[in-house]
């Protein structure tokens, strides 16, 4: 079968190769991938790929083979998924665990832009706690996380202040409810909650912004600049604040996948989709991606000719 796979390059990250199908274990479904969706963080890990590595945790297609355990979906069923990686391909194996039925009205783009943003998103707000009536400040928000975050949080009741870098990234937040800033500084404040993606010299901006007693959830560091920290700068900003460090990952991730599947079929959630191409064009896609030319998700479908 054809794969994707790293080449180290980073204006082409990626190159097709043949490689032999993967063979499921016992509580694994071998699915055909027809829509798979890379994530930021995936186009960092190409620069460096580890020996072995091959990317693609987002996939959407059909069960061509049940797993061997009797666990999961029958042959023939419509799934997304969220396999440990190598789902950049024709054929990938997903633990029946980690992946979730769609229903007849979710197509396989939207089905695809689902997975590690979705996730993301719905633990991040697990981890935030109740937010209705809330006051919400969002960094690095114009991307795949950062819309299913806006949408579910306005959906929730809070006052959500959303910060991108130009007013068309933002288009979509301020639709879903958002209050939306191009520049750090113009976010009024305090806020109860600060969802802070970027990192860098935006950190300590943001603690600023807390009220008294208010929480900072760390999710990311999309500037790749690591944040400095100044004791006695704290100490003249909202006492009694917490920081809280984040990280998305533990499967299983069933639960959240069928979640977010319902939330899309009741028209509750609306993936933001930037790009749809076929996965020839999955190099240059990632490259645009990494360099935040796409607003929110890109979406690979493996229909066309490579």
């Amino acid at each position: 079968m054809r794969q994707l796979i790293p080449t180290g390059d980073v204006a082409c990250p990626v190159a097709f190769a043949e490689v032999p199908q993967p063979v499921p274990g016992p509580g694994e479904v071998l699915v055909k991938v027809e829509a798979f969706s890379p994530n930021r963080g995936e186009t960092f890990l190409l620069e460096r790929p580890g020996p072995g590595w091959t990317p693609g945790k987002d996939v959407a297609g059909l069960v061509v083979q049940a797993a061997a355990d009797g666990t999961g979906p029958a042959v023939g069923t419509r799934v997304v998924g969220h396999p440990p990686g190598a789902g950049w391909a024709e054929y990938a194996a997903v633990p029946t665990h980690s992946l979730a039925v769609l229903p007849d009205g979710i197509d396989n783009v939207r089905a695809a832009a689902l997975p590690l943003a979705g996730i993301t998103a719905l633990r991040l707000l697990r981890a935030a706690g109740p937010l209705a009536g809330r006051r919400v400040l969002l960094t690095g928000a114009s991307g795949g996380v950062g819309h299913y975050v806006t949408e579910l949080a306005v959906g929730g009741g809070a006052d959500v202040t959303a910060v991108t870098a130009t007013a068309r990234r933002g288009e979509r937040l301020g639709a879903f409810g958002a209050r939306v800033v191009h520049d750090l500084a113009d976010a009024a404040g305090p806020f109860d909650v600060v969802l802070e993606s970027t990192g860098g010299a935006n950190l300590p901006v943001a603690v600023s912004l807390l009220r008294p007693g208010g929480t900072l959830v760390w999710f990311g560091q999309a500037s790749r600049t690591p944040v400095t920290l100044d004791f006695f700068a704290l100490l003249h900003g909202p006492e009694r604040v917490t920081i809280r460090h984040f990280h998305y990952a533990g499967a299983p991730y069933g639960g959240d996948l069928a979640a977010l599947v319902w939330l899309v079929a009741g028209d509750r959630l609306h993936p933001e989709i930037g790009r749809t191409a076929d996965w020839s064009d999955t190099a240059r896609t990632l490259v645009d991606l990494r360099e935040r030319r796409i607003r929110g998700k890109a979406v690979l479908t493996t229909g066309g000719t490579a």
